[in-house]
């Protein structure tokens, strides 16, 4: 399925799993989305915005006052332009600001500015992801209208744990994007 004239703020956050933010955007560019990446300053840790700035053929918005001087300010223009918030990798943190209607940085202003669908995929160590807390996060923002959860895999993980916590494979997640705009 085409994704033509369907516009994707996918948000990349500090996970090791973020360098497979890269293909996340390959798949969807291929099957003709207009992807805007937005990345935390932790997520610029573990893959460069060059990469992705070259994959989407977009500029990438990590920082909130480093916008482009127009008169809509350009967190609050990509919020209204979005057809869906994808958030792939999203950490504990940025859940729990998700959960919490906090705000701290580009990538949750524009999630409560937004009024587009929103898809997270969760990655993170398996005792963090089990954690009351995260589960209880993940409970609050599994409740919210237009929210779904993509489910993150079990396996080991870059800290050589072994349990659920990482990221969902990539083509579970391209599947989840169509199979959204399908319905």
């Amino acid at each position: 399925m085409s994704l033509k004239n369907k516009c994707i703020v996918l948000g990349v956050t500090g996970s090791i799993a973020a360098y497979k933010a890269a293909e996340i955007v390959s798949l969807l560019v291929k099957r003709g989305a207009d992807v805007h990446v937005v990345m935390t300053q932790s997520a610029k840790e573990f893959i460069t915005p060059m990469t992705l700035r070259t994959l989407s053929r977009n500029p990438v918005a990590s920082d909130m006052w480093d916008e482009v001087t127009e008169f809509k300010c350009g967190h609050i223009d990509l919020a209204d332009r979005a057809d869906l918030l994808l958030v792939a990798p999203v950490t504990a943190h940025t859940l729990a600001c998700f959960a919490n209607g906090l705000a701290p940085d580009l990538l949750t202003s524009i999630y409560l500015a937004t009024e587009a669908p929103v898809m997270l995929a969760p990655a993170m160590n398996c005792k963090m992801y089990q954690h009351v807390a995260t589960q209880a996060n993940l409970a609050i923002l599994r409740s919210r209208q237009r929210h779904s959860i993509i489910e993150p895999a079990s396996g080991v993980l870059a800290c050589g744990y072994e349990g659920i916590g990482k990221l969902a494979p990539v083509d579970v997640i391209e599947k989840a994007v169509v199979d959204f705009f399908q319905s």
